[in-house]
């Protein structure tokens, strides 16, 4: 009780500090970092940083080509990483997206080119298998009882093997390249207005959403942002939007797989913050527990991420496969892995689980594909870039240990 009491007595002053105008909404982000929601703020400074760094080593680094392919090779591991959100939501962990991504596009291109199914259907099949995958590892853990850990590295070394005998041995095999596959990542809108158009729209629906949930909670006595500050960070995400787009026309338009990327994104982000779905995610990750004694389906729920992950593994692996239309036994689905789950963690979620978003996903992954670019640009070793990659990771584990201690800011606010 007394902590459910100190809880509501945090809350309640974060309003009062709120309602003081911009020092109190100051006040409260700071109360707030201090309590553990550390969110996407660090990955932020680390992506400025990195940006900063590579453009004075190299003037290419921001220009409109080398964005514009940044901007595709975050896709295929960035899909993967915003699966991988969902099972780390509850505090569980998936080592088998590496793996069941290579096995997936490689049963995508057997079953098209050695078998002739048309290029749609084998996709299907290819995501609908790693849907199926997710759920057997689901169903193993909540039902059986065992460590998502451990269900998830054995399935790893038999998605590997799986792998192997899918190619038959053949090491490679090689797709259309002007085929469905193909043209994900090397499809362009050309025009313009396309990439200005979208960034107007994400502008607009930003602003009315956070509009509109002010409203609501105004109207229901609960915190609520201010108009004032609606506007601003409606401003500064339409400067980026249509930076952004005006980086994209000066080159090649809009990438189609950006533009599916930020669809997939903002979709899953919607069902986890807007629906009784998401809402139970959260909680699980919060208290299992309670959860459960609340009446929300926990087995199912946890079931359900896992299937998350594997459907999402799959869509990557194959986005990872347009980009050479080749698959081959040798992926390095090992790195692929570590880079997925480093980009979910650097982007803000926590391994603790009860905090994060597709979203994170989506910046964790460009920090490190940034890393990737700039280091390519200055002809360095991929070894470096692994390193590099492991000691952000490192960085952003500690930040999240750190953060998930019990809250000495809350503790002391509820004292006075």
């Amino acid at each position: 009780m007394s902590d459910t009491r100190g809880a509501t007595a945090f809350v309640d002053r974060l309003r009062a500090l709120r309602r003081q105008g911009a020092r109190g909404y100051l006040d409260a982000r700071r109360n707030r970092l201090l309590t553990g929601g550390l969110g996407p703020v660090p990955a932020t400074a680390v992506l400025v940083l990195v940006w900063t760094v590579f453009q004075i080593l190299d003037p290419r680094f921001l220009s409109p080509r080398n964005l514009s392919n940044l901007s595709v090779d975050v896709v295929g591991t960035g899909l993967i990483a915003t699966g991988l959100v969902f099972v780390l939501l509850i505090g569980e962990i998936d080592l088998s997206v590496g793996a069941l991504s290579g096995f997936t596009s490689a049963l995508f291109a057997v079953l098209n080119v050695h078998h002739g199914m048309p290029e749609v259907l084998a996709v299907l099949l290819a995501v609908a298998a790693g849907c199926a995958a997710g759920a057997l590892h689901g169903v193993i853990f909540a039902r059986l009882g065992v460590a998502s850990f451990a269900v998830t590295l054995a399935a790893a070394l038999g998605w590997s093997g799986l792998l192997a005998i899918v190619l038959s041995g053949s090491g490679t095999v090689v797709f259309d390249d002007e085929g469905f596959v193909a043209t994900l990542t090397r499809y362009h809108f050309g025009p313009p207005a396309v990439a200005y158009v979208l960034a107007a729209l994400v502008t607009g629906i930003y602003f009315l959403a956070a509009h509109q949930r002010s409203r609501f909670h105004r109207a229901s006595g609960a915190a609520f942002q201010s108009t004032g500050g609606i506007a601003v960070r409606t401003g500064v995400l339409g400067v980026i939007a249509f930076a952004g787009a005006a980086v994209l026309n000066a080159y090649r338009g809009l990438p189609l797989a950006l533009l599916i990327f930020l669809a997939v994104v903002a979709a899953l982000d919607y069902g986890l913050r807007r629906t009784s779905y998401g809402r139970a995610i959260y909680a699980q990750g919060d208290s299992v527990e309670a959860a459960r004694r609340t009446g929300l389906p926990v087995v199912g729920v946890q079931i359900s991420v896992f299937m998350v992950s594997g459907t999402m593994a799959a869509l990557g692996g194959l986005f990872l496969a347009s980009r050479t239309s080749t698959v081959g036994a040798g992926s390095p689905t090992l790195i692929l892995l570590v880079n997925a789950v480093a980009a979910a963690v650097i982007g803000g979620t926590s391994l603790f689980g009860g905090r994060g978003r597709t979203w994170s996903a989506m910046l964790g992954i460009l920090v490190i594909q940034s890393v990737a670019s700039g280091m390519a640009l200055l002809g360095l070793q991929g070894a470096l870039q692994i390193a590099i990659t492991a000691g952000i990771l490192l960085l952003a584990v500690i930040a999240d240990s750190l953060a998930h201690r019990p809250h000495l800011a809350l503790r002391a606010d509820t004292r006075a």
